[in-house]
């Protein structure tokens, strides 16, 4: 049995699972918890994924021992700024995904390219996610930390760089060879200064964001890998959704609704897409082909909400939920309750309309906040079919899919045949399928 490992470095935790590459069986995982907070120090990411991995097992003698682990690729959360002087140390925390203080840097930068420049540079339009406006961020607020910045990675490319055996003076047997440090098409299409179109830096862009020029990590290619400090083939990852794409199994004409605090729709296509509104996020895959995405901020929390009004547990309401007809008679749930990023309207709230004494009953109010949490994702899958992006299938993946309900109603609102794939760890099994391929490259 050829043994290969896969890394899910999540904003909550670090998973590690340990495969049989011939069949994609998990022989064994490991898991760690990671720091709260939107600002993080790396060191607490690199010490989890330590942990993981001795709670897997380890890694094993790979040239001595039959149940080594003979490759391995991580997948994590997108977007963080990990910002590391020549010396290979960290400047400061890593700003995370959900850190919003960019936001005003994403409007500057707008203001000066112009969004449907930035799509056409970057797929991308700036929100405060992005890791360009946290560069801006850094350049504008703390000007004697950006000028310390020789090399900007992301979360998954910085741990590659550590597990490979290189950091800092005197933490690392490689040494800070800033130079090393990979990536790939997924987790470069999040940054804001990388182009999908022919897969290069934009320089300039990097500039307007940092003020100056860095080393930045080199983008691998689906079958290309390096190598680790004792030999093993290494992936150059993914960002966390074109991981769970690869896991899944996702090809064109797929696309992926996932219901967890918030949601997310993403499909693999095979052509590139340009959205000057931000809408759509025009990501590459870790395949060599693209990953379109829209982002919802309100979805498994709508089920909690309308739940803890009716003083029920899931399982109970989704029972009410399958008890009403369909439209709920006329009961609607536009269930905004923190705004909303898809539309773009931030300062929205929910709303229930549709109330008269008939069609007001706990029944109707159930199936109106599982129509109405779908009918979110539903405008993501409308914004990508509006670019010429096919969809046939929906993969249901989350937490939110796990209700019956949820999977029933499903077909209906989103306008799909919908497969609800078994729970598992879709982004560190994709890693591992990507660890898997570039052992057999």
């Amino acid at each position: 049995m050829t043994l290969v490992m896969g890394v899910d470095s999540s904003t909550q935790s670090c998973k590690v699972v340990i495969v049989d590459a011939a069949t994609g069986a998990i022989v064994r995982q490991g898991r760690a918890s990671h720091p709260d907070g939107t600002s993080v120090d790396p060191e607490a990411w690199w010490t989890a994924l330590q942990a993981a991995i001795a709670d897997a097992g380890g890694l094993g003698d790979r040239g001595a021992a039959a149940d080594s682990v003979q490759a391995w690729a991580i997948g994590g959360q997108q977007h963080g700024m990990v910002a590391l002087d020549a010396d290979g140390r960290v400047v400061r925390d890593a700003l995370l995904w959900n850190d919003t203080r960019s936001a005003g840097a994403a409007a500057d930068l707008i203001a000066e390219f112009g969004a449907e420049e930035l799509a056409r540079r970057s797929g991308l339009v700036p929100v405060a996610s992005f890791t360009i406006t946290k560069l801006r961020w850094l350049r504008d607020t703390e000007p004697d930390n950006a000028a310390r910045v020789a090399a900007v990675a992301l979360p998954h490319d910085w741990l590659t760089w550590r597990l490979r055996g290189f950091g800092p003076v005197g933490e690392s047997p490689r040494g800070p060879v800033i130079d090393e440090l990979v990536t790939d098409r997924s987790d470069a299409s999040g940054t804001g200064y990388w182009n999908p179109e022919d897969g290069s830096y934009d320089r300039d862009l990097l500039v307007a964001a940092l003020g100056h020029d860095a080393v930045l990590p080199r983008v691998l290619g689906p079958d290309e890998w390096v190598e680790d400090v004792d030999g093993r083939r290494v992936g150059g990852g993914a960002g966390d959704n074109a991981g769970a794409a690869l896991g899944l199994g996702a090809g064109p004409g797929d696309v992926v609704v996932s219901i967890g605090t918030s949601g997310t729709v993403f499909a693999v296509s095979r052509q590139r897409t340009i959205d000057p509104t931000g809408t759509v996020a025009g990501f590459a895959d870790c395949t060599g082909r693209f990953l379109p995405l829209v982002a919802t901020l309100n979805a498994a929390r709508v089920l909690d909400a309308i739940a803890r009004v009716l003083g029920v547990d899931h399982a109970e309401l989704s029972r009410l939920a399958l008890a009403a007809d369909p439209g709920a008679a006329g009961l609607t749930l536009v269930p905004y309750f923190e705004g909303e990023r898809t539309p773009n309207l931030p300062d929205a709230t929910a709303s229930l309309t549709g109330m008269t004494l008939a069609s007001t009953t706990r029944e109707n109010l159930a199936r109106a906040a599982v129509e109405g949490m779908l009918s979110g994702l539903a405008a993501g899958l409308e914004a990508l079919r509006r670019l010429g992006v096919p969809l046939e299938r929906a993969l249901l993946i989350g937490g939110g899919a796990q209700s019956e309900a949820v999977r029933r109603i499903a077909p209906l609102v989103l306008g799909l045949p919908v497969e609800v794939p078994e729970p598992g760890e879709y982004v560190a099994l994709g890693a591992a399928r990507q660890a898997a391929s570039v052992l057999a490259a």
